[in-house]
Parts: structure tokens; sequence; C-alpha cells
């Protein structure tokens, strides 16, 4: 059986994609670190920012392979597919409106529960559902969705994302830390509000198309 390697360099692209993201953690991060004063509280700050990011996708990735056991796969990715687009056109409209109020000095469980609220409010998990179901899929001799089959598939899923996410978080928040400080942000920064929507359409597209 040929193993392609597409679909996990998928997952490491969408872990990048979302360290690359401030709301994702990495600003939160060098904020902690910067307030006090210590390169060891951003690397520890990686922990609350992995639990909280890990959660939420997770209990999306689990839910839909559970849901696949029982639903028709083309209507399982129709249907994530256009929560995917409803989800997107919510976030362009009034994602910006909606503010947590957690602190940028918060404490390690703040950042984690910020962690949490973020990948969630951001639809972090449902990005996953194209990469991870074909790979459920492959799993199985019969090409379609087991217990036995897809959950190892769906958390070796998870793993290899958060790996890729947390490593471009560390790498970004140990360079603003040590070298360019939180100032070079005034002078400008990727609007990832409208990537990460263009992201979810896309995607959503793709799974009803």
């Amino acid at each position: 059986m040929t193993i392609s390697v597409s679909p996990w360099l998928a997952l490491v692209g969408l872990g990048a994609f979302h360290g690359l993201n401030p709301a994702m953690g990495w600003l939160f991060a060098v904020a902690l670190g910067l307030h006090r004063q210590s390169r060891r509280i951003v690397w520890l700050s990686l922990i609350p920012i992995a639990l909280g990011h890990m959660i939420s996708i997770a209990a999306v990735v689990i839910a839909v392979v559970l849901l696949g056991l029982i639903v028709d796969q083309r209507m399982l990715e129709v249907a994530a597919g256009v929560v995917l687009l409803g989800w997107a056109a919510y976030h362009a409209t009034y994602g910006h409106r909606h503010r947590v109020r957690i602190g940028m000095t918060t404490g390690m469980m703040g950042l984690g529960f910020w962690s949490f609220l973020m990948a969630t409010a951001h639809g972090a998990g449902l990005m996953l559902v194209p990469v991870v179901i074909p790979l459920c899929l492959t799993a199985s001799p019969g090409k379609e969705l087991t217990t036995a089959g897809s959950l190892p598939i769906a958390l070796a899923a998870i793993s290899t994302h958060m790996t890729a996410m947390l490593v471009v978080i560390l790498v970004i928040a140990t360079c603003v830390y040590e070298w360019f400080g939180l100032s070079f942000l005034r002078r400008g920064w990727i609007n990832f509000d409208l990537i990460w929507v263009a992201a979810l359409a896309i995607i959503g597209l793709v799974l009803i198309v």
C-alpha cells in the first residue's frame, strides 16, 4: 500500500499557518515574557497555548470522525463545508466585534483559556477536517471510517499539526522577545483576519465541491 505524504505535509502547513497567527498565542507568550522579564516564561507559555489549542481542535476532529461512523462520508463533507463557509461569513462580519477580556499579562491558566477560545472561535479544528477524513479512510482496508483505524490516525494528525504549530510559535516568540520587540507590530503585520477568513472559505468550498 502506497502511503502519501501530502496529507501530512498539509497538516504541517496548517500548523505553521496557525502558529504564525498572533491570536493563536505567540503574542501573549512574548508579552508575558517581557512583563516578567524572563525568557523562561516565554518558553513555558507554550504549554498552556498547546493545551488550549489541542483541546479545541481534538474535540472537533474526534467529533467529526465519530460522526463519520454513522453518517455518509459525502454528507459529512458537505455539512463540514457548509459550516466552514458559515464560519467564514460570521468571522468576516462579526469576528472583530467579539473581544475576550483577557489581559496581555494574564497567568498561565488565562493563557490556556485564551488559546482554547481563539482556536474554537477561529474554527481551527474544522480546518483539519478535509485532511483528517481522507487520512482515516486511507488507513482502513475497506476505505471506510472505523473506530479502531480512524481514532489513532486522527490523534497522529493532531500531534503532527500541534508540533508544527508549536515550533513556529517558539521560533517567532523567541525572535520577537530577543531581538525585534513588540514595537515592530506598529510598523506593520500581516492581516491574519482576512487570510483566515479566506482559508476557511476555500477549505469549505473544497469540501463541498
